[in-house]
């Protein structure tokens, strides 16, 4: 993992407004140090909106550390990229995991 980290942040330094660097780099953290990948994650949603892998990973670490009110914010704004990018697909998925967010 520590590798794997090092690369990612390599990449980073080499093309920081490449958004899946960030998102890998917050993925590896997020198997050991679940606060890191949601700094990580949290700058991503801020410096790249449009980047929609990042609001179902950051909306799963908020719900893990007991943070529901963020995750169903996080989903909610995620659900409105989807829509305003036309991509359905994750738009569906993103109101399947606030659906099942607000049943638990």
């Amino acid at each position: 993992m520590i590798d794997r980290i090092k690369q990612l942040e390599q990449f980073i330094s080499e093309d920081p407004d490449d958004p899946f660097n960030y998102y890998a780099l917050g993925l590896e953290y997020a198997k050991a140090h679940e606060y890191k990948a949601l700094d990580i994650f949290s700058r991503l949603r801020k410096d790249h909106k449009d980047y929609l892998p990042t609001y179902y990973q950051l909306a799963k670490l908020y719900e893990s550390a007991g943070q529901k009110e963020n995750a169903v914010l996080t989903l909610s704004e995620g659900i409105a990229v989807a829509k305003q990018q036309k991509d359905f697909k994750t738009q569906q998925e993103l109101m399947s995991a606030l659906e099942q967010l607000n049943e638990d």
